[in-house]
């Protein structure tokens, strides 16, 4: 899957000339929690987020420092501050420094730029004009697209262990210690011996992703690490 079949195509945008004031109220009116904001050309320009409204003079909210922090601190921080909690303009508060990503981009790599920057939505662009934004919610949907379905026939208990049997082979995690697998009725019951808890959850993990396990029963017993080292 990419970007372009699960983003949401009716982009939420502000205009850079508007005020911080229009901005709070296209983020309650729309019910997100931010929106990009692109010139008079549609370009984007920069993104601004409720975070980015929400350290206010009016409110009452504006950042305060400690009296060190604020000894410590350069004229530049200090009228930073004074902007952000001041301003009337979208420009000054807005984060430039845009995260996007193109249509054609796959989910992870929108993954591993959420998780690379730390935000939790990127616009999607065509060219510099946005065009979607996919959001961690729209990810969580599209885990909940591929959930598996029940096969129609259920497999054998003959069948359902040797696909277990060939699920847990070859694995990096694979166990070189003895281990065995039992169907009954759709239960799989995982037996033996392996390297540490973590293996022990793989092997559960591995066999309830087989099509037609019902649930899996581990017996599994994972051996402390000096028994792996061959202490």
């Amino acid at each position: 899957m990419r970007a372009k079949d699960i983003m949401v195509d009716d982009v939420i945008c502000i205009d850079v000339k508007e005020s911080v004031f229009d901005a709070a109220e296209l983020l309650l009116g729309s019910g997100v929690s931010a929106a990009p904001v692109v010139d008079d050309k549609g370009v984007i320009v920069g993104i601004v987020s409720e975070a980015d409204l929400i350290h206010r003079a009016e409110i009452e909210t504006a950042a305060k420092k400690s009296w060190l922090a604020r000894l410590l601190d350069s004229e530049a921080s200090a009228a930073h501050d004074f902007v952000a909690a001041n301003t009337r303009r979208v420009s000054d508060v807005m984060t430039k420094e845009v995260v996007t990503a193109t249509e054609d981009a796959t989910l992870g790599e929108l993954v591993g730029l959420m998780e690379r920057h730390g935000i939790k939505r990127i616009p999607i662009v065509r060219g510099r004009i946005p065009v979607g934004v996919v959001s961690r919610s729209d990810l969580l949907r599209a885990l909940l697209s591929r959930e598996p379905d029940r096969p129609v026939l259920q497999p054998t208990d003959k069948a359902l262990r040797q696909a277990v049997v060939e699920a847990l082979e070859h694995r990096p995690w694979t166990s070189k210690w003895p281990t065995n697998v039992f169907a009954n009725d759709g239960v799989v019951h995982l037996w033996g011996f392996v390297d540490g808890e973590e293996v022990r959850k793989a092997y559960r993990v591995a066999a309830e992703n087989v099509p037609g396990v019902r649930r899996v029963k581990s017996h599994l017993r994972a051996l402390p690490p000096s028994v792996g080292m061959g202490v």
